[in-house]
C-alpha cells in the first residue's frame, strides 16, 4: 500500500507538531505535491545539491532534512547559489523535500533529547519551556560526576570532535547540565537560571563566553556536532512507524565547517 506525502506530514506533525516551530523558521513540505506517493525516504541533516543526488541514485523521491534549504525567499531560480542548485536539481527530478528544523527542536524527545540520550544523561526538564511540553533545550543529569576535564573527553567522544570551545574552568565537578542542540547563546542565562553545571550548544561569540561569570561552564561543541543525532532520531521515528516505503540514513557530510 502506497503512502502519499500529505499522510506522512500528518504523522510528522503529530511526532513533532508544526505549530511549535519558530516563527521565523520554514519547515513543512518546501518542494513536491501532496498527492504523490512516497517510493523512499533519504534523511539528512542538510538537503543540499549532494544530498538531493544521493536520493536520486538511492531511489528515494523524498528527503526528510532537518534544516530547510530554503529559508529566505528566493527571487530567482537560476542555479547561481547552493540553495537554488538544490532546488533546481530536486524540482527536475522530482524530489520532495520536507524540513523539520524547529518543529522537533520544540519537544522534549527532539534534538536536545537526543543530545541527553546519547550523553547516557537522565532528561529532567526542557530548558526553555513554553508549555509542559513544548520549548527549546533540555536540562539533565548525568549518571555520574565528572571532573570538567573528564566530561570534556565525554564530549569529545561522544559527538565526535576534533576540538571544543569553552569558558573558564571553576574546577567544580559537572552533574547536572543544559544542552541545546544548533545556536544557543540566547539560553545561557537560563541555563544559569537552572543552576546547571555545564551548558551544551553551539555559535556562541567571544562575549558570549564572558555571560558563563563563573556560575557555570560553557562549552561550545560546534553546530552540526550538536545536531549530527537528529538524522539518527529521525530514521528511527519512521522505521517504527512506516512500512510500505524504505528509509535510508543519507551518508553525505552536509557539515560545512572544517577543521585543521
Amino acid at each position: 500500500m502506497t503512502m502519499k506525502i500529505s499522510l506522512l506530514l500528518e504523522e510528522l506533525n503529530q511526532w513533532a507538531p508544526f505549530k511549535n516551530a519558530e516563527d521565523y523558521d520554514n519547515i513543512g513540505l518546501l518542494t513536491g505535491q501532496l498527492k504523490t506517493a512516497v517510493s523512499g525516504v533519504l534523511v539528512a541533516l542538510d538537503s543540499t545539491e549532494e544530498v538531493v543526488q544521493e536520493a536520486i541514485d538511492k531511489n528515494c523521491n523524498t528527503i526528510i532534512a532537518f534544516h530547510p534549504i530554503v529559508f529566505k525567499g528566493l527571487k530567482q531560480l537560476n542555479g547561481k547559489t547552493y540553495v537554488e542548485k538544490a532546488i533546481v536539481k530536486a524540482i527536475q527530478n522530482n524530489i520532495n523535500i520536507i524540513a523539520l528544523h524547529t518543529a522537533l527542536d520544540n519537544v522534549a524527545h527532539g534534538v536536545s533529547g537526543r543530545m541527553l540520550q546519547e550523553l547516557n544523561a537522565e532528561p529532567l526538564h526542557i530548558l526553555d519551556a513554553k508549555s509542559e511540553n513544548h520549548g527549546l533545550g533540555m536540562v539533565g543529569q548525568l549518571q555520574t560526576s565528572h571532573s570538567e576535564e573528564d566530561f570534556f573527553r565525554l564530549l569529545k567522544n561522544t559527538f565526535h570532535l576534533k576540538t571544543l570551545r569553552h569558558s573558564k574552568l571553576l574546577a567544580k565537578p559537572v552533574e547536572k547540565i543544559a544542552v541545546l542542540g544548533g545556536s544557543g547563546s540566547f539560553a545561557i542565562e537560563l541555563a544559569k537560571k537552572c543552576q546547571v553545571d555545564a551548558y551544551i550548544s553551539a555559535d556562541f561569540k567571544y562575549h558570549d563566553f564572558f555571560a558563563a561569570d563563573d556560575e557555570l561552564l560553557l562549552v561550545d561543541i560546534g553546530h552540526y556536532e550538536s545536531e549530527q543525532f537528529t538524522k539518527n532520531l529521525i530514521v528511527e521515528f519512521l522505521t517504527e512507524k512506516f512500512t510500505n516505503f524504505v528509509v535510508i540514513l543519507s551518508q553525505t557530510k552536509t557539515n560545512p565547517v572544517n577543521y585543521f
